[in-house]
């Protein structure tokens, strides 16, 4: 199995964007991509449902783009498993190992799932 181009830069684009404070913290735009089952396993370990990922406060993201390592691993025709390594500058760099399953859908995609684990130093 193989993903276009065309798929790839539009995933690309839409994990990128949940990077960027503007298009984060942008209640619309994030609820149309977070599937309605969405959860995620944060970097801290705390598992975060779709409702507390809407609600997160917005601040700024300090992310390098583009993300590295970005790849894109066919599941189906209509699932995929992102991976790509984050850094974020806070106090110190965070580095964290990502991936996330996203479905297409009628509507576009949607992300279902995702996970961060922090990468040791």
């Amino acid at each position: 199995m193989k993903i276009s181009e065309e798929s790839f830069e539009e995933l690309r684009k839409l994990e990128e964007s949940l990077y960027v404070t503007k298009t984060r913290f942008d209640s619309a735009y994030v609820s149309r991509i977070f599937a309605p089952g969405f959860f995620e396993f944060g970097k801290s370990g705390r598992i975060y449902t779709r409702e507390e990922a809407l609600a997160a406060p917005s601040h700024e993201i300090n992310a390098q783009l583009p993300l590295k390592n970005f790849k894109v691993h066919p599941v189906t025709n209509d699932i995929v498993l992102v991976t790509y390594v984050s850094e974020v500058q806070s106090d110190t760099l965070e580095v964290t190992n990502r991936s996330s399953l996203w479905m297409r859908t009628r509507n576009g995609w949607q992300l279902q799932f995702h996970q961060g684990t922090p990468v040791r130093k």
